[in-house]
């Protein structure tokens, strides 16, 4: 008995590991927690569309899977489905486990990296003055905000990374919404957008 990997049909990777449940075999879908707004935690797949099934692929009445529920197919290298190591499952599950602990996979920002901040009304450039520990965190940042750089505390989930490029920086500040005083840049009007 050695592991293998298959290909799901799109969005079917439950699917198949319950076909594969039901056939009597041991399927193994790596899956982590990614945050889902609200304070709340989703399961997704590690690797979408692929899944680790452990079988003996010489077995006679081994079932033709690419004819069961959701399965493509074994996936194979010059015509032949190569098995995945015991020790690479365990690192695998290991790895998994650690993801957990540490809250699941997420964006973490790092103290002195500029992000975009669009959060209610504000909308430009922060940089990031503490780590955050969860995905739930509110987070300490310098916004830039008229000129000035501002002290505030703002959900971790309203924060976007940069690629700290001269361009991406010019092309945040460029995106100005008014003029001043109320008076609105035709192109970011929310009015004009609702019309149109």
């Amino acid at each position: 008995m050695q592991w293998y990997v298959v290909r799901c049909k799109p969005n079917c990777d439950r699917l198949a590991t319950s076909s594969f449940l039901a056939k009597g075999y041991e399927s193994f879908m790596p899956r982590v927690r990614v945050p889902a707004g609200d304070h709340k935690r989703k399961l997704v797949p590690l690797f979408p569309g692929y899944l680790f099934l452990k079988c003996d692929i010489q077995q006679r009445d081994l079932p033709e899977i690419s004819r069961l529920p959701g399965v493509l197919g074994w996936v194979r290298f010059d015509g032949e489905a190569p098995p995945v190591p015991d020790n690479v499952i365990d690192e695998l599950r290991g790895r998994i486990d650690v993801i957990h602990r540490s809250g699941g996979l997420w964006q973490k920002f790092k103290v002195g990296q500029m992000v975009r901040l669009a959060h209610g009304n504000l909308d430009g450039l922060a940089t990031i003055l503490e780590e955050p520990d969860t995905p739930e965190a509110r987070i300490k940042v310098l916004l830039d905000f008229m000129g000035r750089q501002v002290p505030t505390v703002v959900p971790w989930h309203s924060l976007t990374a940069l690629g700290n490029t001269a361009s991406d920086i010019r092309a945040i500040k460029r995106s100005r919404r008014t003029r001043g005083h109320g008076r609105w840049i035709a192109t970011q009007n929310p009015k004009m957008v609702t019309q149109a």
